[in-house]
């Protein structure tokens, strides 16, 4: 896939109640056999219930794989990281000084991205985007206990998703299903590269509604 960036808009005008936006790339694929995966919650915004709001976010597909610093459930850091494309492998190593690093990628074959743990003992992975600027890729998707000389694979495919919640942070990897509606889901690949989205509330039903602005 050819090199892009996307830059998102969502806004909101009196919205009519209090509402917490939260954005996550938790529609990911993985080829059989690989072991558990967790999502990683990308962006959170509150819109107040009155007035003007806007939350902009910038996604590029520039995949990069991570050795994450975890501290109660969120990805606080990375102790190495390298960037990776489709059809590309890498392997984490340490050395006897107990540094990380990442191998530089090699090609593969299946249109995937693979990561192989040889530290020597389980570890913790994580693959995500480094958008222009970034020091370290922005981790979408979490691999929990690795064990020394296992992979994992994934096929990512930048389908970003949004649901009304105010129970997640920035950076919190997800355990398990979000526990309200999905309220909007586009593949980022088929957008331009700017967009506007209103947010809107429904008084009488309820439901929450994304539309292009």
């Amino acid at each position: 896939m050819a090199a892009f960036v996307r830059n998102l808009t969502f806004q909101t005008n009196n919205l009519g109640k209090q509402s917490t936006l939260l954005l996550t790339f938790n529609d990911l694929t993985q080829s059989p056999g690989v072991g558990p995966r967790e999502a990683v919650v990308w962006r959170v915004s509150t819109f107040g219930e009155s007035g003007p709001y806007q939350m902009q976010v910038t996604y590029k597909n520039q995949l990069g794989f991570t050795k994450p610093q975890v501290t109660s459930g969120k990805i606080v850091g990375a102790a190495t990281a390298v960037d990776i494309n489709i059809d590309q492998q890498t392997s984490l190593k340490k050395n006897e000084g107990g540094v990380y690093s990442f191998t530089p990628p090699t090609a593969t074959t299946g249109g995937f991205v693979k990561a192989t743990n040889n530290a020597g003992v389980k570890e913790d992975l994580a693959i995500g985007f480094r958008a222009e600027g970034q020091l370290l890729p922005t981790p979408v998707l979490y691999f929990n206990d690795v064990g020394d000389g296992s992979n994992v694979t994934a096929q990512f495919t930048p389908k970003l998703r949004a649901y009304i919640t105010s129970d997640y942070q920035e950076t919190e990897i997800l355990r398990g299903e979000i526990q309200t509606p999905l309220v909007w889901e586009k593949d980022l690949a088929t957008l331009g590269v700017s967009s506007t989205w209103a947010l809107k509330w429904d008084a009488n039903t309820g439901r929450y509604s994304i539309t292009a602005a």
